[in-house]
């Protein structure tokens, strides 16, 4: 029993080996010359000038909710394509009851002012 485990340990051994070995010639020969374009902040292009663990809007989380939760739907529309001519009239009706249901989750999404950004 201990025998058919044995490749797989001989391969994660020499994987972690192989990393091991990999990071620590990294760490030795890497060159190691740091400038000020280099240590310069390159997402915003300016200094942060505030904490970084300021409050965001919950607006925010609202819209990241809402793309989610459309974003789903599409996850369980191509699934559903793809076999429609099996599940036949059935499968039509209850995909447009979910359908029905998600839109009308957005016209009262959108009628709430979630969607508005001030």
């Amino acid at each position: 029993m201990v025998e058919s485990y044995l490749p797989i340990l001989v391969f994660l051994g020499v994987g972690v080996g192989l990393a091991m070995v990999l990071l620590v010639l990294g760490l030795l020969l890497a060159p190691r010359k740091p400038y000020a374009a280099k240590n310069a902040p390159f997402e915003c292009g300016f200094d942060a000038f505030e904490d970084s663990r300021i409050k965001f809007d919950v607006r925010y989380y609202l819209v990241a909710i809402l793309f989610i939760i459309f974003d789903l739907e599409i996850a369980f529309l191509f699934p559903w394509a793809i076999v429609l001519d099996k599940i036949g009239l059935f499968g039509l009706a209850s995909m447009g009851i979910f359908l029905l249901i998600l839109v009308i989750g957005f016209i009262y999404e959108w009628k709430q002012g979630a969607l508005e950004w001030e």
